[in-house]
C-alpha cells in the first residue's frame, strides 16, 4: 500500500485507501467462510454457511467447544462516549488482527448492529477504516435474520397476550397491568405510548400499550444470556408478561408460549462467523444496547470461542460504567466467565471534550483541556479495577494530537499505575495495534487478574442499584418516588431480590444529565421505573430521562442512505 495524505478526522496517513469504511470493506479480499472457521478448526459438517462470507455454528459443535479449557478473554471498553468518537468497536477489531500477527491464537466476539443507529445517528456499525468486520453491508442490514427471528419471537408472545384476553381470560390477566410490550429494530418515537385494540369488539379490548426497540426486548437479553437450547426454553418459560387481579404474576409458559418462541428462535441462537479484514475469525452474535439493555454478545459466542482460541477479545456498549459493569455484573456471573484483562479506549480528542473544549476547537492542542478530562478516564480505569480485572489503556490515535498532549496522557496514566499504547489500528490495521497486543499479552502474563462483581446475590435490590451509583456513577446515591419505592418492596418480597441489576441511564455521563461530561460527584440517581426480566434474570432500572425506544434525530442518516444505479449500497458509513 501507498501513502496518503492525513484524514484530520481520523487516523495518521500509513496505508492507501479509498475514500469511505464502506468503500474499504468493498475492496476487500475475502476469504471463503469455511477457511475461517478451519482457522478455530471448526469441521465442514458443523458450518451453515449464508452466502459465500457467513455462517453459522452447528449447535453440536457449539455444545463441545464450550466444554473444552477456555483461552483467556479480554474485554474492551472505553471512557463515557462524545460526538468527537472514541473507537472501541475498530481497538476491538485492530486488537484482535494483530494478536493473531504476533503469534497468538485469537477470536473475536461482537454484537450484531441494530437497524435502529444504522439509520437513525450512526449509519453503520461494524468498525471502519481498515479495522472493519466483513461483510460489511451485510451484517448492517439484516445479517443472518437473527434480529428479525427475535423481534416476531417477541410480538408473538405479545399477540398471545391479547389473544388470551379476548377469549376469555381464563388467566384472569388484569389488562391494566400487562407488562410485555412489543417490539421493532427501528428507532419511531411515535411508538412508545400507544393505545391498542381499537376499532370495536372484533378487535378485541382497548388498554395502553407501547413499543420498545427490539435491542432492549427481553428475548433479546434471553438469546444472549442463554447457555443452550434447554436453558433457552427455560429462560423463555420464565418471562413475566402481566399480572392477574391479585397481583399474582402470569409467565410465558402459562400462556403455553414459549414453546413456540423457542421454535422462531432455533436459528437465531446458533453464532455466526464472519471474519475481519485480515482474516481473523469473528464470532458477531446478538446485539443489546449497553445504555437500556445488557450491551454484550452472547453467551453462547463467547464460550464457543473460549474454547476454540487461546485468546477472545470482546467488547461490552458505550463506557466502562455502562457495558463494562454489565458485562461484568450481569454477563460474567450468569455465564461464570473470569475476564483475564479490561482495555479502556480513549482519544485525545475526546478527553478534551470532557475537559470543556468544544467540538469544533478539537483540532487545537489544549493539554489543560486534556488533563481535566483525564478525570473521566481516571474514574473508568478505578472502577474496572474495583472487579480486580487488570487494565491496559488504548490510545486511539487521530492526526491532530500533538506531542505535548500524547506526553501528557502517558504521564497521567503512568500515575494512575496502567500503561497507556498508542495505537493506530483504523489507519493501519492489526500492524498498527501490534504494541497494544504485547501489552496485552504481558499484562496478562504478569497480572492475576482476581475477578469479582460489584455486589453480592443477596443483597436487596434497592442497594444493588445504589451500590452501583454510589461505587461506578460517583453518585450520592439514589431516589425514587413512592410508587418506585413500593416496586422496589414487591419484587423484593416476591422473591426476586437476587436477581443483579441493569440500569437504563445516558451513556453521555456518570449522571442522568449527558450534559455533564468529565466525572462529576455527588449527584443522585432518580430512579424512574423498575421492569422485571425474569426470563433474562435481572431487573430493569429506568433511570433519568432514559428511553427504551429512541427517537432518530432531527437529520437521520436514513437520509443519506440510498442504492445506486448498480445496485449497491450508498451512504451506509
Amino acid at each position: 500500500m501507498t501513502s496518503i495524505p492525513d484524514d484530520p478526522q481520523r487516523g495518521p496517513a500509513q496505508h492507501a485507501h479509498p475514500k469511505s469504511d464502506i468503500e474499504i470493506a468493498r475492496a476487500a479480499t475475502l476469504q471463503p467462510i469455511a477457511t475461517i472457521a478451519e482457522r478455530l478448526d471448526i469441521p465442514e459438517d458443523a458450518v451453515e454457511p449464508y452466502g459465500r462470507n457467513k455462517a453459522k455454528i452447528g449447535l453440536d459443535f457449539v455444545k463441545a467447544a464450550t466444554g473444552r479449557p477456555r483461552g483467556k478473554l479480554i474485554l474492551v471498553t472505553a471512557i463515557s462516549p462524545t460526538p468527537a468518537g472514541e473507537g472501541k468497536t475498530t481497538t476491538t477489531v485492530g486488537l484482535g488482527d494483530a494478536m493473531n500477527r504476533i503469534g497468538r491464537r485469537t477470536a473475536i466476539c461482537l454484537r450484531e448492529p441494530s437497524l435502529g443507529p444504522c439509520f437513525g445517528v450512526k449509519g453503520g456499525a461494524a468498525g471502519g477504516g481498515f479495522a472493519q468486520v466483513v461483510p460489511m453491508e451485510d451484517i448492517n442490514l439484516h445479517f443472518t435474520g437473527d434480529f428479525h427471528a427475535i423481534s416476531a419471537a417477541h410480538n408473538l408472545l405479545a399477540a398471545m397476550v391479547d389473544n388470551h384476553i379476548y377469549w376469555g381470560n381464563t388467566l384472569d390477566i388484569d389488562p391494566r397491568r400487562v407488562a410485555w410490550k412489543r417490539v421493532v429494530d427501528m428507532n419511531d418515537r411515535a411508538l412508545r405510548e400507544i393505545v391498542s385494540s381499537l376499532g370495536g369488539i372484533a378487535n378485541g379490548f382497548p388498554r395502553e400499550d407501547g413499543f420498545d426497540i427490539t435491542v432492549a426486548s427481553e428475548v433479546m437479553a434471553i438469546l444472549c444470556l442463554a447457555s443452550d437450547v434447554a436453558d433457552l426454553k427455560a429462560r423463555l418459560g420464565r418471562i413475566v408478561v402481566g399480572f392477574r387481579r391479585d397481583l399474582s404474576p402470569v409467565t410465558a409458559r402459562d400462556l403455553n408460549a414459549d414453546g413456540a418462541m423457542a421454535v422462531l428462535l432455533k436459528d437465531a441462537i446458533k453464532p455466526n462467523l464472519v471474519q475481519t479484514l485480515e482474516g481473523s475469525p469473528t464470532l458477531v452474535h446478538g446485539g443489546p444496547f449497553a445504555n437500556i439493555a445488557h450491551g454484550c454478545n452472547s453467551v453462547m459466542a463467547t464460550t464457543t470461542a473460549l474454547g476454540l482460541a487461546d485468546y477472545v477479545v470482546t467488547e461490552a456498549g458505550f463506557g466502562a460504567d455502562l457495558g463494562a459493569e454489565k458485562f461484568f455484573d450481569i454477563k460474567c456471573r450468569s455465564a461464570g466467565l473470569r475476564p483475564d484483562c479490561a482495555v479502556v479506549v480513549a482519544t485525545i480528542r475526546a478527553l478534551k471534550m470532557h475537559g470543556g473544549v468544544a467540538r469544533e476547537d478539537l483540532g487545537q492542542e489544549d493539554v489543560a483541556a486534556l488533563r481535566r478530562g483525564i478525570a473521566n478516564l481516571a474514574r473508568h480505569v478505578e472502577n474496572v479495577r474495583g472487579f480486580g480485572v487488570p487494565v491496559v489503556v488504548a490510545v486511539n490515535r487521530f492526526s491532530a494530537d500533538t506531542e505535548a498532549e500524547r506526553e501528557a496522557l502517558r504521564d497521567a496514566c503512568a500515575e494512575l499505575g496502567v500503561a497507556a499504547v498508542d495505537s493506530d489500528h483504523w489507519a493501519s490495521g492489526g500492524e498498527g495495534a501490534e504494541a497494544l497486543a504485547h501489552q496485552v499479552v504481558e499484562t496478562i502474563g504478569a497480572s492475576q487478574a482476581d475477578f469479582q462483581c460489584l455486589y453480592e446475590d443477596d443483597l436487596p435490590l434497592w442497594d444493588k442499584v445504589e451500590t452501583v451509583a454510589r461505587r461506578i456513577y460517583g453518585a450520592a446515591g439514589i431516589i425514587a418516588d413512592r410508587r418506585v419505592k413500593d416496586r422496589f418492596e414487591s419484587l423484593q418480597e416476591s422473591g426476586y431480590g437476587r436477581l443483579p441489576v441493569c440500569i437504563a441511564k445516558t451513556q453521555y455521563s456518570f449522571s442522568t444529565d449527558p450534559s455533564l461530561k468529565g466525572a462529576p460527584s455527588g449527584h443522585e440517581i432518580t430512579v424512574r421505573e423498575l421492569r422485571l426480566s425474569a426470563g433474562a434474570g435481572f431487573v430493569v432500572a429506568v433511570c433519568g430521562d432514559m428511553m427504551t425506544m429512541p427517537g432518530l434525530p432531527r437529520v437521520p442518516a436514513a437520509e443519506r442512505i440510498t442504492l445506486d444505479d448498480d445496485g449497491g449500497v450508498a451512504g451506509l458509513f
